[in-house]
């Protein structure tokens, strides 16, 4: 899943370092690898902000392996996309390339992506036992492992201390009924207070609530939107709207909402916030934390992030490995999170002192032991974005939210149909 919400590209489109030209007797081929005097020149396509620091994260892979250049291309995630599709088409692209996790699917399936299976025993840093079971989920399609998890982001609560506790709660909400007592305290403030935010463009909410509500989504070919389990999801996202705690068009973002008086005190996000915070909202400090999300059956949060894949067509498939296993390396990640606030994928990684004695990075990592990709099929994006035009006509009062599901529910089943 891409980052912001699930992640929007902000960079624009640079070459960091430019593209080696063919000599000798190896080639290259358009965004693809090259060889000139046995050295290898390995192509890396990243997307977005991550990609300007991939090439002072890539120095030391550089030292270790002399053989062997790393050329960073660096795209924005607005056009990442339809370039992949060019170089799918053409055969033509780089050796390594950076995945959102919504993407793996569509890629895989196009046969645009390496099975690692074969040559994974020879390269111990991307074992699954390395990564947290959710992120392990969005490397696969079919029987094939088509990528390693590089970075990874979940959702949690975010919250000011301060007012939760005026409004009678010394910790944050634990269970699904408390977070709304707690949100419907917190409207009672008075005019103009709200005590949540709900992102009616956030997609990944409802699928996540409907998780914790025990739904399975999809089960094969068929959806289950209609099901009481998600029906009944929706509704409590919608309780937030009806009852006023949550507002439609305030036209704040959520730090304007946490800070001051606190208009809009809870919101739900990801890792990113928690340096934006500090950065934009110095005045907050020691008002405000994270935790894990409350709880119905379970607390299952959306799990996000990027992969690293190796494309199907490169050269040098031993080298490209070579500069996974290197990216997947605990020491590697950690460097990665202090240049970028990216949360690292191995399990290893997660016990640096760096983050176990961080409160809100404590949080996340405990929030990954219970968060799940969305599902890893190729329609998906495309049922999610028809899923969010329902959800606005149920928000903002136009139907019913039954009858809507009820249609929502036919439309997914024609998507899978196709």
């Amino acid at each position: 899943m891409k980052r912001n919400k699930w992640a929007a590209g902000l960079a624009g489109a640079m070459i960091l370092t430019s593209v080696l030209s063919a000599c000798g007797n190896g080639g290259t081929t358009e965004g693809g690898s090259s060889a000139e005097g046995g050295k290898v020149t390995l192509n890396v396509w990243g997307m977005g902000e991550e990609a300007k620091s991939l090439p002072k994260i890539a120095e030391q892979f550089e030292k270790d392996n002399p053989n062997i250049k790393i050329n960073v291309q660096a795209l924005p995630w607005s056009s990442a996309h339809d370039k992949l599709l060019t170089a799918v088409a053409s055969k033509k692209g780089p050796d390594v390339v950076q995945m959102g996790t919504t993407w793996i699917p569509e890629f895989a399936a196009a046969g645009a992506l390496m099975d690692l299976t074969p040559m994974a025993a020879n390269y111990p840093e991307i074992k699954e036992d390395n990564f947290y079971p959710g992120s392990i989920l969005t490397t696969k399609y079919e029987d094939k492992t088509v990528g390693v998890p590089w970075y990874i982001d979940t959702r949690v609560l975010y919250y000011r201390t301060d007012l939760l506790k005026e409004a009678g709660y010394n910790e944050a909400p634990k269970t699904w009924d408390e977070l709304q007592d707690a949100a419907t305290k917190l409207t009672q403030r008075g005019k103009g207070k709200y005590g949540i935010s709900i992102d009616p463009k956030e997609q990944s909410l409802a699928f996540m609530f409907a998780r914790q509500n025990g739904s399975k989504l999809i089960d094969g070919k068929t959806p289950l939107f209609d099901q009481p389990e998600f029906v009944e999801a929706v509704d409590y996202l919608n309780s937030f709207y009806k009852n006023g705690s949550a507002p439609k068009d305030l036209g704040i973002d959520a730090i304007q909402g946490l800070s001051g008086e606190g208009v809009v005190p809870m919101f739900i996000s990801g890792p990113w916030m928690v340096k934006l915070i500090n950065d934009q909202a110095p005045d907050l400090k020691g008002k405000w934390a994270t935790a894990v999300l409350p709880k119905k059956e379970n607390n299952i949060s959306a799990l996000g992030g990027a992969n690293l894949s190796v494309f199907q067509f490169t050269e040098h498939k031993e080298e490209a490995m070579k500069f996974l296993a290197y990216m997947s390396k605990p020491e590697t990640q950690l460097k990665w999170l202090e240049m970028t606030q990216s949360m690292p994928s191995t399990k290893k990684a997660w016990e640096d002192p760096a983050l176990q004695q961080d409160p809100h990075y404590k949080v996340i990592g405990e929030q990954m032991k219970a968060s799940e990709p969305m599902p890893m099929i190729k329609p998906f994006e495309e049922i999610a974005q028809t899923y969010l035009k329902s959800f606005e006509r149920i928000y903002r009062g136009q139907a019913e939210v039954k009858p809507e599901l009820d249609a929502f529910n036919k439309q997914a089943q024609s998507i899978l149909n196709k």
